[in-house]
């Protein structure tokens, strides 16, 4: 090519990079939400990340913001979801953890969608996890952010002493300080517990063969819980040195392959039989279906304060795609989001 076409060639090339943006890198961008304000009864939330003293009136909730996934998009809809539904708003402080390299942005992104809302924004660094972390059935699973939960008592200052976790996936339909107040008696994690599923599916024949393993239960009456809503008192967590448990279970499985879902079993091996029982309406589960299809599920029988969309089906990606289920229209409408992109989560 002559050297004045290649030059020609060049500069259209740079132009056509600066005018068409690439949707890979865009940022997201939210509605602002309204502002939600306490309730007359409201006594005004005293707590300070330097104040080690227990403030009864406010309510800790912690959540990972994933800025390089469209799971942002389900953790604002679950932000406003728990703001538009609690008596005493003001007195909910929410406990962010993301990487460091997107804490601006998304700090941004907050202050903009929630210009009202008192929040902390803690990095989690992946390699803190990384070598731990064994491929699962589905790749979303085996992200590092997903595992950050484990962290928390080690993130969050001392002062935070009891956090609500919740996942991305998930719509609050009720006040959260009724979850708040549940009494964990002696236990360090309280959720709901489902006694009724087949234990033994959530890990392999290696393990049950094992009894260095399968006697982990032994003393025990193992129930399958959820870990995507858990009340955690960090306190006795952190005493208890739950995190270097978890950890242990993690390098088990890198070397043995006992289970094959994520951040899951981990949980269950340290906490099943262990877990103070929440009623099943605060995680009405699975409602993403499995994790390999995704098809749609109904509501279990009873009453319902959350839905959670674990499993693959995401309410985003059938609502873009059009495809919705009918409970993805319950989750619509705290969806800020201000464009239609087509998500895809493998």
């Amino acid at each position: 090519m002559p050297p004045n076409l290649m030059l020609l060639a060049t500069a259209g090339i740079t132009l056509l990079l600066l005018v068409v943006p690439n949707s890979a890198t865009k940022t997201p961008q939210f509605r602002e939400a309204p502002a939600f304000r306490n309730g007359k009864e409201c006594a005004k939330s005293q707590w300070s990340t330097t104040d080690s003293v227990h403030d009864n009136d406010t309510i800790q909730i912690a959540m990972t913001l994933d800025y390089s996934s469209p799971y942002l998009r389900g953790s604002i809809a679950g932000v406003l979801s728990v703001l538009q539904h609690s008596t005493c708003p003001e007195n909910t402080v929410f406990h962010f953890l993301a990487t460091q390299r997107h804490h601006q942005p998304l700090r941004r992104t907050i202050t903009a969608t929630f210009p009202y809302l008192n929040f902390h924004l803690y990095p989690f660094n992946p390699t803190t996890v990384n070598h731990l972390i064994s491929f699962s059935i589905r790749r979303a699973l085996d992200q590092p952010l997903n595992y950050a939960r484990i962290y928390l008592a080690d993130l969050l200052p001392p002062a935070v002493t009891r956090i609500i976790y919740l996942d991305s996936d998930l719509i609050v339909i009720d006040d959260i300080a009724k979850l708040w107040r549940i009494n964990l008696n002696s236990h360090a994690l309280g959720a709901p517990e489902y006694c009724h599923a087949n234990f033994s599916h959530y890990f392999s024949s290696r393990f049950w063969t094992n009894p260095a393993f399968s006697t982990v239960f032994k003393g025990r009456k193992p129930c399958y819980f959820n870990t995507g809503v858990m009340v955690i008192d960090l306190t006795k967590w952190r005493n208890h040195g739950y995190t270097e448990k978890l950890e242990y279970w993690m390098r088990i499985q890198k070397r043995y392959r006992i289970y094959e879902l994520g951040s899951l079993p981990p949980f269950l091996l340290v906490f099943a039989g262990n877990v103070e029982g929440v009623e099943h309406r605060w995680n009405q589960h699975g409602l993403g279906g499995d994790n390999l299809e995704g098809l749609c599920r109904d509501l279990h029988p009873g009453p319902v304060s959350l839905l959670h969309w674990s499993g693959k089906g995401k309410p985003w990606l059938r609502l873009d795609a059009k495809r919705a289920c009918t409970l993805d229209n319950l989750w619509a409408p705290y969806d800020l989001f201000r464009h239609e992109y087509l998500f895809s989560d493998s």
